[in-house]
């Protein structure tokens, strides 16, 4: 903050208190009012959130006995015009001069009554300033890792599906301020900022969480029973989460926003979901594409036709089966697989596989001799064993 707005702001009136009000007065109106426009009690509302800074403010000056001293010398000094900013007036007692000398380090011995602080008024106000400043930073909720197992078919359409998850939460006892009392005063090591920084050599710096405050920007005066001052419990809750259409087994999916809530007003983290999909008697998945093996009997492969196959969730499909169709080959049944990121959905793969009969009536035995008879010029087998004489 800068010296002007030091001078300008009061404190009093801030928290509401006359200027000869107790310690034990102001500590009471600190409370008060802190509990009231405490962010995690005001979640998104930024209103709150600055009001809030303003009293921690306000209460790390009065509530210091010498701090308290120096705001009023320093207030009364100015109203008094003997050092008011501004071009001079008549009457006023007012003259020209610069904050930043006047703030910054010694000047001049003489003159206008700064003689009297020697280093200037930098020496008595220096610590105030920069500890007025304090500023206790929203903090990012934690990320959540969970579980979830779906059946073959809602991870191909996609499903919602109940997920109980427990992550650290604010603490319902304490209002997540960390004090039983809900006061907490600003950390003095990192004035509220939760985080201290030092040097790293060549010029730069490391910035850290504040070991004191554990990167929150408060210290409860008063630990809380429940959460020991951290200002955060364990919490459990059911989520009813959406995991989308065509997710494959071990794929982690993130939902940005629902992990662990925020602290004072920061955004919450994000879930990540590991999913674990189960196998189906009938159907398997490649990919985009679902694929499924139907049995033919040895007259279909031979002359063809027309079979049905059936379909995931939906209505059976009709495939028309060439003549002389061999053992294994695959056909496709377009649109009729898993969806697509984009909407889309893959193909069906059908795998023909030619079955054999066990058992044959004589009718059908003495059927099959007479084909056996009308093709023994023809050896199926003779490519092979040409093959294996060239190799």
């Amino acid at each position: 903050m800068s010296t002007k707005d030091f001078l300008e702001k009061d404190y009093y009136k801030v928290l509401g208190v006359p200027k000869d009000a107790t310690e034990a007065e102001i500590k009471k109106a600190y409370r008060k009012l802190a509990r009231e426009n405490h962010p995690d009690a005001n979640k998104g509302d930024a209103k709150a959130e600055e009001r809030f800074k303003e009293i921690s403010e306000a209460n790390d000056v009065l509530a210091d006995p010498k701090r308290r001293k120096e705001y009023d010398d320093a207030r009364a000094l100015f109203a008094n015009g003997g050092f008011r900013p501004g071009p001079g007036g008549a009457g006023g007692g007012s003259f020209n001069f610069d904050l930043g000398d006047l703030f910054g380090g010694a000047q001049g011995g003489g003159g206008g009554g700064t003689g009297g602080f020697g280093g200037g008024l930098g020496d008595v106000f220096g610590g105030l300033f920069n500890r007025g400043a304090t500023r206790t930073q929203p903090r990012r909720g934690q990320d959540i890792e969970s579980e979830v197992s779906l059946n073959f078919t809602e991870a191909v359409d996609g499903a919602t599906v109940p997920l109980r998850m427990s992550s650290s939460a604010a603490c319902k006892a304490c209002s997540g301020t960390g004090d039983k009392n809900g006061t907490p005063r600003v950390c003095p090591t990192c004035v509220g900022t939760g985080q201290v920084s030092h040097g790293s050599g060549g010029g730069f710096s490391m910035t850290d969480p504040c070991p004191d405050c554990k990167g929150r920007g408060l210290i409860p005066e008063n630990p809380c029973d429940v959460c020991h001052g951290s200002g955060r419990a364990k919490s459990s809750r059911t989520m009813q989460v959406r995991i989308p259409a065509g997710v494959s087994d071990g794929q982690r999916i993130r939902l940005r926003g629902k992990g662990a809530p925020g602290e004072r007003g920061g955004p919450s983290g994000d879930l990540y979901v590991v999913v674990h999909v189960g196998t189906h008697p009938v159907f398997g998945r490649k990919d985009d594409n679902l694929t499924v093996t139907v049995p033919v009997s040895f007259p279909e492969a031979v002359l063809g036709g027309e079979i049905k196959v059936p379909t995931l969730g939906g209505p059976p499909v009709t495939l028309k089966l060439p003549p002389g169709t061999p053992n294994g080959r695959t056909m496709r049944a377009r649109g009729k697989g898993a969806v697509r990121k984009d909407g889309t959905r893959g193909d069906l793969l059908v795998t023909v596989e030619v079955t054999v009969p066990k058992d044959l009536g004589d009718k059908a035995r003495e059927a099959l001799q007479t084909y056996r008879e009308a093709t023994a010029d023809h050896d199926p087998r003779a490519e092979l064993f040409q093959a294996a004489k060239g190799a």
